[in-house]
């Protein structure tokens, strides 16, 4: 089993880098560490400051929003900052956010969620192959540009820097569609919800991807199959599920439109439909209080673990579920992230 240290520093006012957490789970053998974005703090930026003060820890987004940059301008920064780091060491993840953040704040159109990261994977293996000049006619991209405004002298180019062989780019989704996608064409996936039963809702659309994946691509085996894992050490158990109720209620309720809630769609699959429902309608009605009263205390407690060291110990086998290959620790906590650490190794290894 792996490990990762997911960092929530993209929903702050101000950035404050927790340098010290990803130097401690570097030497309790971390395998990644991770950065992410909403409509504030980039997620590249923060990994290229990590690069300088690490060795040997991956630099992941989970996620990158594709929708912010072109492909090309996203497998740039990922060549650069795999070549501060020394090379092999960086991970791409992509996520397509929702329409009121792609339309609303990046001014793109939502189009086909599914063709915008079937086309940008394609662009960014082709530059970072550096095999020829990159031409791609897909559904959602197309380079050369030929749309409306172009005057007809764009040119296919070849990346001027030469990235290393160790780039991978992985793809945040929830829905089956993309889920089997990641399987087709990416190097890992990040689930969107992804509970006990999380093969047996989303492994079929896996393997619909592994069928159709490529002969050159990386082996099913090797394939990384990564799930959040949020700890806190505590006595008080009820207060660390009710601490996490605004933030849940918030992407639940209002992390998108009514029609397009992919977090709705995650806390229903993963058996909480009537809940997600109620926490939208409440949210969007302007009842955020109410939103907030409305997540199952089952629901927090069942995606993390809190409570003295004991009962993380106890409960922690539960969170090991089929496909998982790596686990990102939400916290930050010195004490945490080394407790995980010990637990992980005993119970399955550190991958």
């Amino acid at each position: 089993m792996k490990l990762g240290l997911g960092l929530d520093i993209y929903n702050k006012s101000q950035l404050l880098l927790p340098t010290e957490a990803v130097i401690q789970a570097e030497k309790n053998g971390f395998h990644s560490v991770w950065t992410a974005e909403a409509y504030g703090i980039d997620a590249l930026s923060p990994l290229a400051y990590l690069a300088a003060v690490t060795k040997r820890i991956k630099l992941g987004t989970a996620v990158v929003q594709v929708a912010a940059r072109t492909p090309a301008a996203t497998a740039m920064h990922a060549m650069t900052i795999d070549a501060l780091a020394g090379g092999n060491r960086t991970i791409i993840g992509l996520g397509v956010s929702g329409p009121q953040i792609v339309e609303g704040w990046y001014g793109r159109p939502w189009g086909s969620p599914h063709y915008w990261l079937r086309d940008y994977v394609a662009i960014m293996r082709k530059v970072l192959e550096r095999q020829i000049p990159v031409e791609h006619k897909g559904r959602q991209i197309q380079l050369p540009f030929e749309g409306e405004g172009a005057i007809g002298q764009g040119k296919a180019l070849k990346s001027i820097l030469h990235p290393s062989d160790g780039i991978q780019i992985w793809i945040a989704s929830g829905a089956p569609m993309n889920t089997a996608l990641a399987a087709e064409v990416a190097d890992g996936w990040l689930p969107m919800g992804y509970g006990p039963d999380g093969w047996e809702i989303h492994g079929p659309n896996l393997e619909k991807g592994f069928q159709i994946r490529a002969d050159d691509a990386v082996p099913k085996s090797e394939f990384q199959l990564f799930t959040n894992l949020t700890v806190e050490i505590t006595d008080d158990i009820q207060a660390a599920i009710d601490k996490r109720k605004p933030m849940t209620a918030m992407y639940v309720g209002g992390m998108g439109s009514k029609e397009h809630n992919f977090h709705r769609d995650s806390m229903a699959r993963r058996g909480f439909p009537e809940q997600a429902n109620l926490i939208q309608e409440r949210w969007l009605a302007g009842d955020k209080e109410g939103a907030v009263r409305a997540v199952p205390d089952e629901y927090i407690d069942m995606g993390g673990l809190f409570g003295p060291e004991e009962r993380i110990r106890e409960r922690y086998p539960l969170t090991v579920t089929q496909g998982v290959t790596g686990q990102i620790l939400r916290s930050t906590d010195l004490a945490t992230i080394e407790l995980i650490a010990e637990i992980v190794s005993d119970h399955s290894g550190l991958g």
